[in-house]
């Protein structure tokens, strides 16, 4: 694919995510894809298609309105395609998320085949640490 195709591709994975429908977003995922959030806190670690399918299914339930993902910026050369965007969305217990990411994206036939997401993992903390608690 080119590197248009490519970043389509990264559009529409955006596009899904904002629906709020897990299936069309994990769709465009091969089984073998991974997802790594660099870092040290509870949110880093490379993470499976299943895990990632189990962790996206808890933060649904943490955004009864969604969590919205707005692409900034947009580069691609070859197959990798990197993203700026910004989260925003209301949790359950009223708290605010609103997060600033660069994804770097890898692809190859047609399906995006790994990620990785730098994001503040402080904010997640703050705003998710609550939640987290309150489900054990």
């Amino acid at each position: 694919m080119s590197a248009e195709n490519n970043k389509q591709l990264v559009r529409k994975l955006f596009e899904e995510m904002n629906t709020g429908d897990i299936h069309r977003y994990l769709a465009l995922l091969p089984d073998d894809y991974t997802h790594t959030v660099p870092g040290k806190s509870v949110f880093a670690g490379t993470r499976t298609k299943a895990q990632l399918t189990e962790a996206l299914q808890g933060v649904g339930m943490m955004f009864p309105k969604g969590l919205k993902m707005t692409i900034k910026g947009m580069i691609a050369e070859g197959d990798r395609v990197a993203v700026e965007a910004e989260s925003y969305g209301e949790t359950t217990d009223g708290n605010v998320y609103n997060n600033e990411y660069h994804w770097l994206f890898e692809v190859r036939d047609g399906k995006i085949q790994a990620a990785r997401e730098y994001m503040c993992t402080a904010h997640a903390v703050e705003v998710f640490g609550p939640l987290m608690a309150g489900a054990k």
